[in-house]
């Protein structure tokens, strides 16, 4: 029995002798197959030297161009210098003002506050908002002046970018369309009376201690902007006196009817409102608006 059992522990120890003797060979082979084959594929993916070839570059990216800006400031020469500095000084201040000009000067003025009328006068809050409404004023007047302002481009900003006139020249050739525009808007439309406007004319000459005019080439430029603008302050306000007057009917037979049913506590705008908006749709008062706006200039 002892022989037995030590055969049969010797056949199990050369057994797992072999095992080891195979488990170590393999990782042998493993370990050759990972430090050997990088190396070979390296040199297959990279020839020798002898294989000659050429790569194309892309060109690097430019730097944007930037212009150079040079600012000096030199005592003047002559007199001729001095005054181009007080000419580039009076067009920048112009250009500065050049809204006001254009808000004042044109049928701005008027539409602007027409159409600011008939929104309170519907009640309405923020629809449509204030940048809506100056929106539309604008192209209304781009709508309005566009003779006058063809006419200006015509006979003075294109001949002085041409070189044909001077800044003094331009001026008075882009001064002439805008007066008589004005003038247009000030004076009687027939009757014997002086319209509001041509009061507003006799008023700021007489407050210089000029004579009264008798054509438009009495009238200084200075007297005939805030006549203009007086006179287009009134004819907006009457104009939104008479939108008012249906809308505030409406008003007060929707009061009364709440105060007849004991409704105290409920506001009246908030009924009237929509009875506001049906009437405006229905009449398409949008369209009656803007052309009576537009009939009022000519």
């Amino acid at each position: 029995m002892n022989n037995k059992q030590q055969t049969a522990d010797s056949n199990l120890f050369l057994q797992v002798l072999s095992s080891c003797r195979l488990l170590f060979f393999v990782l042998l082979f493993v370990l050759c197959s990972l430090l050997f084959v990088p190396s070979v594929q390296a040199q297959e993916a990279f020839p020798g030297a002898s294989v000659q070839g050429t790569t194309n570059l892309m060109p690097p990216p430019q730097p944007p161009a930037i212009p150079m800006l040079d600012l000096t400031i030199r005592n003047p020469q002559d007199g001729q210098e001095v005054a181009f500095s007080l000419q580039l000084l009076l067009l920048l201040t112009v250009l500065s003002l050049a809204p006001s000009i254009v808000i004042l000067t044109t049928s701005f003025l008027r539409v602007s506050i027409v159409l600011d009328f008939i929104k309170r006068a519907l009640s309405l809050q923020q629809v449509p908002p204030n940048q809506v409404i100056l929106g539309i004023s604008l192209f209304l007047t781009v709508f309005i002046m566009w003779p006058t302002f063809n006419e200006i481009y015509t006979n003075a900003i294109r001949p002085m970018a041409s070189g044909d006139l001077s800044v003094e020249n331009a001026y008075r050739e882009a001064e002439t369309p805008l007066r008589i525009f004005m003038f247009n808007q000030l004076r009687s439309r027939g009757g014997p009376d002086l319209s509001t406007g041509e009061r507003n004319i006799v008023l700021f000459m007489s407050m210089r201690g000029l004579d009264r005019p008798r054509d438009l080439t009495d009238v200084p430029t200075y007297v005939l902007i805030p006549a203009f603008i007086l006179n287009e302050l009134t004819i907006a306000f009457r104009i939104g006196i008479l939108l008012f007057i249906p809308f505030i009917v409406i008003d007060m037979v929707v009061a009364s009817a709440l105060m007849s049913m004991g409704m105290i506590m409920l506001p009246p705008v908030m009924i009237s409102m929509p009875f506001k908006l049906i009437l405006f749709i229905l009449v398409d008062g949008w369209g009656l608006l803007t052309d009576q706006l537009v009939r009022s200039f000519f």
